[in-house]
C-alpha cells in the first residue's frame, strides 16, 4: 500500500468524525444564571507615607529612615499574626532638577508603611499615634475566610437557578427535559473600598493626633455566575 493510499484512507476515516464535530449541536441552548450575597468587609488597610527633600542625598535618606523607623516602632506594638500585618512599602530617593539649567539642585524621597488586618480598632487607634508619617490611603476589603464562608451558599444558589432556568426554557420550547453540557462556574467579589482619609497633619494641627481614625467597613458583594450549554430532550 502506497503512502498516498494510506493518507486517503485516513482522510476517509476522519471525515465523518470531523463533520460531526463541526456540525452544530441539535437542541442546544446557551444559558447563564447568577446569584450574589452581601457580607461585611472585615479587613482594614491603612497606608502611611512621608516625603522629605533637601540638598544632600544622604541627609534626605536619613530623614526618611528616621520617619519610617519611628512609624514602624509604633506599628509593631500592635502587630499580630492573622490580625494585624505590617510591611514597608516604597522607599525611593531621586534627584530634583533646576528648571532653567537642568542641573541637580536637590533631592527628594518618599517612604511608605502599610498596615492591614482584622483588628480594625487597633489599626484605627494606631493611625492617631504615628506622628512621623501621613495617611495616604484607607480602605476596607473582604478576607478570604469571610468570602469562602458565603461562597458555598452563593454557588448553590446560582446552580439551582441555572437548573430551574434550564427546565423552564426546555418546557417552553416543547421539550420534557434537558441534559447539562459544558458548564463554567465563576466567582467574584467587589474589590477594596477606598475611603477619603483626613490628613494627619490637619489632625495634629487640630490637637487630635492621639484620636482614632473614624472608619466604616460597609458591605462587599460576593457574586457567582454559572454559564454553559444544555441540550433539551424529548
Amino acid at each position: 500500500m502506497t503512502r498516498k493510499t494510506m493518507a486517503a484512507l485516513a482522510l476517509m476515516t476522519l471525515a465523518p468524525v470531523l463533520a460531526q464535530a463541526e456540525a452544530p449541536r441539535q437542541n442546544a441552548l446557551n444559558l447563564s444564571a447568577t446569584a450574589s450575597q452581601e457580607v461585611s468587609r472585615d479587613v482594614l488597610g491603612v497606608s502611611f507615607t512621608t516625603t522629605k527633600e533637601g540638598t544632600d542625598a544622604a541627609q534626605v535618606q536619613s530623614a526618611l529612615k528616621q520617619a519610617l523607623d519611628a512609624a514602624l516602632a509604633e506599628a509593631r506594638k500592635i502587630a499580630k499574626p492573622g490580625q494585624v500585618e505590617v510591611q514597608t512599602g516604597n522607599f525611593a530617593l531621586y534627584p530634583r532638577y533646576a528648571p532653567k539649567t537642568g542641573q541637580i539642585n536637590g533631592w527628594q524621597g518618599t517612604a511608605e508603611l502599610q498596615v492591614e488586618g482584622k483588628d480594625t480598632a487597633a489599626i484605627a487607634q494606631l493611625s492617631g499615634r504615628i506622628a512621623t508619617m501621613n495617611i495616604a490611603r484607607v480602605g476596607y476589603s473582604l478576607s478570604r475566610e469571610a468570602r469562602e464562608k458565603v461562597e458555598g451558599e452563593v454557588v448553590a444558589q446560582a446552580i439551582a437557578r441555572y437548573k430551574l432556568r434550564a427546565a423552564d426554557y426546555a418546557r417552553q420550547f416543547g421539550f420534557s427535559g434537558y441534559q447539562i453540557g459544558e458548564v463554567s462556574v465563576n466567582t467574584a467579589d467587589s474589590g477594596p473600598m477606598p475611603m477619603a482619609a483626613p490628613s494627619m497633619m490637619r489632625m495634629k494641627a487640630a490637637g487630635m493626633a492621639d484620636e482614632a481614625l473614624p472608619v466604616e467597613a460597609g458591605k462587599a458583594t460576593v457574586s457567582v455566575s454559572v454559564n454553559g450549554v444544555v441540550v433539551m430532550t424529548k
